[in-house]
């Protein structure tokens, strides 16, 4: 092999409807590791980007909240496939976004694989936890449902640029939403081949859409979207988290803010290690209730 070879330098795109455009704008900025030292261009989103993507959730909303909760847990199931196959890009995208040593690296992405797996296997099962038949005075069932909300937006941890990415991810879907993600404007790089895996895999296209930039500049005019129905504030601020629920507040949207902020100075750092539990999978869930009349079997009028 000849010692000259020029490398081959990786163009990250924006994941959008399943697809991967460049930003509208035509702006990119650098990306460096944690030493500074330059690791990609990565493209800046805009305003146009993250209406696009709005309307690619909510195209592919109808079909994946559709589909069989056993059905989605087969697809993530997929992913979790293709992310194992591909494990040592992560680990070095990974290594560099977050500074850590290659074994350290591994071992996030090992436990974000097996995060993924985890909520793979809530996806027909939350329904039993959080609903169930209710005691009525009077001749009806009385069930109660969980359905998804809707197209949640959400901002990726600003440190945690894998593990705490899939777990903010993972348990939209699974659920049965659609999902428009910030990801972390300082290490965007395994989100944005995130969309890679997620385009490989059987996830319908616009499921989960990802963009990178500038958190302010794009979720603010997410939070005031009046046909997103959700947002997930993990990655903000506390003085942006504040000021995008009160946009959020315009058309009631749902909106997750974590106790624990995943920012500089400002609160304990978020464990992503620690067992999940299930409140982002319910964070996100609407429950319907529906009443039926009992009836009588034959003559002898026995009710069911």
């Amino acid at each position: 092999m000849s010692d000259n070879r020029l490398s081959v330098f990786k163009t990250y795109k924006l994941y959008v409807g399943g697809k991967f455009p460049r930003s509208e704008s035509g702006r990119v900025y650098e990306v460096t590791d944690s030493k500074g030292n330059w690791l990609a261009n990565a493209p800046q989103s805009s305003r146009k980007d993250a209406r696009d993507a709005v309307v690619a959730a909510r195209k592919a909303f109808g079909g994946w909240s559709g589909a069989t909760a056993y059905n989605r847990g087969q697809i993530l199931y997929r992913v979790a496939e293709m992310l194992e196959g591909r494990r040592d890009q992560f680990v070095r995208e990974v290594a560099d976004a977050e500074g850590l040593s290659k074994s350290k690296a591994a071992a996030v992405v090992d436990a974000a694989v097996d995060r993924w797996v985890w909520y793979a296997g809530w996806t027909d099962k939350i329904g039993q936890i959080v609903g169930g038949a209710n005691p009525v005075a009077g001749p009806f069932f009385n069930l109660s449902t969980p359905e998804p909300t809707g197209v949640v937006t959400v901002l990726a941890p600003r440190k945690s640029s894998f593990l705490g990415l899939i777990s903010v991810i993972a348990p939209v879907i699974a659920t049965g939403n659609t999902a428009v993600v910030i990801a972390s404007a300082d290490a965007p790089l395994p989100a944005l081949s995130l969309g890679e895996v997620l385009a490989t895999s059987d996830l319908p296209g616009g499921v989960v859409n990802i963009l990178s930039g500038r958190t302010a500049e794009l979720a603010a005019p997410l939070a005031s979207h009046q046909d997103v129905n959700a947002i997930d504030l993990t990655g903000a601020d506390p003085a942006l988290a504040k000021e995008l629920e009160i946009a959020a507040a315009d058309n009631l949207k749902r909106v997750l803010r974590p106790q624990h902020v995943d920012a500089d100075g400002d609160g304990a750092p978020t464990d992503w290690s620690a067992d999940p539990g299930t409140h982002r999978l319910t964070a996100f869930l609407e429950t319907k209730t529906v009443w039926h009349p009992t009836g009588s079997l034959g003559a002898s009028g026995s009710s069911y």
